[in-house]
């Protein structure tokens, strides 16, 4: 499965730059070591939460820019095929319950959405062919708010 890939407006050029803080990475990291001892070699979803770890910069909570997705952040989307727009809350997979606008970061967009600004337009694959949505807005996010804990 391709790396989902961040597309500016200000760039015809592809652009891979993405933060995670290193609370995230750290909690991420671990979730990756548990699906590790189950040979998960075989499932997508952690593949590409993986290669975006690889490819992320890591910062401290307290200077991760209020505008990027970090984990439990509540933020609103455009997909750019329908104009359709959603509001998520990006979690960990325990947490997850897409009837309370909570995505998983192992869903596909879970994974694309991480670490991205406010904005930015992301391309990835599904089964079906491309989507592209944008990032229209930052709801909350924890590390803006000061609930460093989460």
């Amino acid at each position: 499965m391709p790396v989902p890939v961040a597309l500016t407006g200000r760039h015809d050029m592809k652009e891979r730059r993405i933060f995670v803080t290193a609370n995230d990475h750290r909690r991420l990291d671990e979730l990756l070591s548990v699906a590790g001892t189950f040979n998960y070699r075989d499932r997508n979803d952690l593949k590409s939460l993986e290669a975006e770890l690889r490819t992320a910069e890591i910062v401290e909570s307290n200077e991760v820019p209020k505008t990027v997705v970090t984990m439990n952040t509540r933020l609103r989307f455009r997909d750019l095929d329908d104009g359709e727009e959603t509001e998520i809350t990006l979690v960990f997979p325990a947490d997850a319950d897409i009837n309370e606008g909570k995505m998983s970061v192992l869903a596909p967009l879970g994974t694309a959405l991480l670490g991205y600004s406010k904005g930015d337009t992301i391309e990835w694959t599904v089964p079906g062919g491309k989507r592209r949505i944008r990032i229209e807005e930052i709801l909350y996010q924890p590390e803006a708010a000061g609930d460093l804990h989460l």
